[in-house]
C-alpha cells in the first residue's frame, strides 16, 4: 500500500513553480521538494489545505492511494 503525491501534475497544470509554490504556501524550496518527490512521511492538514488553496485543487487532486495490486500493474 502507499500514498501517492501528485503534486507536480497539479504544479504542471496550473503552470506554477516549485519556487512560486513555495512563495504562496509559506514552506521552504526543500520541504517542498520532499513532498514532491513523495519523500514525506506526513503532511499537516493546514499544509495540504493552503496548497489547495494555491492551486485550487481537492486533496485527492494531490494524494492517491495505490494497494500493492495497482502498483504493480499500472506503476
Amino acid at each position: 500500500m502507499a500514498i501517492i503525491v501528485n503534486l507536480d501534475v497539479m504544479m504542471a497544470k496550473r503552470k506554477i513553480s516549485l519556487n512560486e509554490l513555495s512563495e504562496k504556501v509559506g514552506l521552504t524550496l526543500s520541504n517542498l521538494s520532499i513532498l514532491k518527490t513523495g519523500k514525506a512521511k506526513a503532511i499537516r492538514f493546514s499544509t495540504l489545505e493552503t496548497i489547495c488553496n494555491v492551486l485550487d485543487c481537492q486533496p485527492g487532486d494531490i494524494l492517491e492511494y495505490v494497494n500493492d495490486e495497482q502498483k504493480t500493474t499500472t506503476r
